[in-house]
């Protein structure tokens, strides 16, 4: 596979994705406004956390070790094995968690006791979202990217559906229910579409404890929970802080421009994905490894300057488009938003060095460091210049991202053999 190919199925898969979570976003505005959009965006933000936590975080482990292993059917056997017993206990321990705490987690997250039941739904379908997870995560292992959006497209159509019944039902209880249902619909692609497959054997999915690959499992459990547990936290801590200071109108705002930027950048961190993260885990020569990064820079740079530019320009139609015209003080803050994202870009691509050569110490220490760095940014840049201030530090904060992974890759090369 190269990295056209993986692009163009990562693009219809994405675009799939990207539609359907539009239709929500505009659902909800629709029906609640900009306050709607940004308790949205909290509710995204638990689904997040609670989605990655759900399977115990081990989705890239899949991916690298079934790239590395799949020449292997022994070592295959046991890794999948491992895989799903430690998402079954993972899952089960953290859906037991929210629905203990269901009440307390609308009241933070949503301010509103009255969401309890929709949380207590999200805890039950820990299972079935850990499932797709790993599914998922073994046909991207396989490098399967046409299955991979085949799974997407379906699924998305299916989510889509839904989310337009239940809203209309249910306003906005039903746009957010349809978020966590749709993850289910998913499941009921994913499964006869890996059964399908010719990778796929009836020994493969059995429990199994296996502690030499629980041992690595866990290695990324770590590092892709602080990856994708950090930042749905900050993210809510940042909304917050926004509210307080400038209300909830305003957090719906910034939240509209961060989806706008989140849509368009989903087209590239998919690509990156799907075919970085197994690609560099199966490179050891330092020749080969620079020059995938070269090829990266070559292909991926180019696209987010001239989608950001794109985007910045159509701001305006973007915004009464996708939102409402009650979005439109949103604008303002679209130029450091988009600076932002191609910083981001750049920086992901070294990054994923250290997720796929399991980095594991140095990939957490970095997480929790620019985790911290970019809410604290928030609260100096806010203070000093206003809701842009958000735009600022997310700014600021890749710039700095971006020099710490410069400095790990050289340091990491170095060391290879040419």
């Amino acid at each position: 596979m190269n990295l056209a190919r993986a692009g163009f199925y990562s693009a219809i898969g994405t675009a799939a994705r990207l539609l359907a979570g539009l239709v929500v976003i505009k659902l909800v505005a629709w029906f609640a406004g900009p306050e709607g959009v940004g308790r949205l965006g909290q509710f995204m933000s638990l689904m997040s956390l609670l989605a990655v936590l759900a399977g115990g975080g081990i989705s890239a482990g899949i991916v690298k070790y079934v790239a590395e292993y799949r020449g292997d059917p022994q070592r295959l056997s046991r890794l999948l094995a491992a895989a799903l017993s430690y998402a079954l206990c993972a899952s089960c321990l953290m859906g037991l968690a929210a629905l203990v705490f269901s009440r307390q987690l609308a009241i933070w997250i949503l301010g509103d006791a009255s969401f309890e039941s929709l949380i207590r739904i999200l805890a039950l379908a820990q299972l079935g979202i850990a499932a797709v997870n790993y599914v998922l995560a073994v046909i991207n292992g396989f490098m399967d990217v046409r299955r991979l959006a085949f799974i997407q497209v379906i699924g998305s159509v299916l989510g889509i559906a839904m989310a337009a019944w239940l809203a209309r039902r249910f306003q906005l209880y039903g746009a957010l229910l349809a978020l966590v249902l749709g993850q289910l619909a998913w499941l009921a692609v994913a499964l006869p579409s890996w059964w399908r497959s010719p990778y796929f054997r009836q020994s493969l999915p059995r429990l199994r404890f296996d502690r030499e690959m629980n041992g690595r499992l866990a290695a990324f459990s770590l590092m892709t929970i602080s990856s994708a547990v950090l930042p749905p936290l900050v993210n809510i801590a940042v909304r917050d802080h926004l509210a307080l200071r400038f209300g909830w109108q305003e957090v719906g705002n910034w939240q509209a421009v961060s989806k706008v930027s989140d849509a368009y950048l989903l087209f590239l961190t998919a690509a990156i994905n799907i075919y970085y993260l197994p690609k560099l885990a199966s490179i050891s020569e330092r020749g080969a490894l620079v020059g995938e990064l070269r090829n990266a820079y070559r292909h991926i740079l180019p696209a987010v300057i001239v989608l950001a530019a794109l985007v910045y320009v159509a701001r305006s139609w973007v915004t009464r488009i996708l939102f409402s015209t009650d979005f439109t003080t949103a604008e303002a803050l679209y130029a450091p938003q988009l600076i932002g994202d191609v910083v981001k870009i750049a920086s992901f691509v070294l990054s994923y060095v250290m997720l796929a050569k399991a980095m594991t110490r140095l990939f957490v220490v970095s997480e929790i460091a620019f985790g911290l760095s970019y809410l604290l940014l928030v609260y100096l840049c806010t203070a000093h210049f206003g809701l842009v201030g958000a735009m600022y530090a997310f700014a600021i904060n890749y710039v700095g991202y971006l020099l710490f992974n410069l400095l790990v890759v050289r340091h990491y090369l170095g060391g290879l053999r040419t």
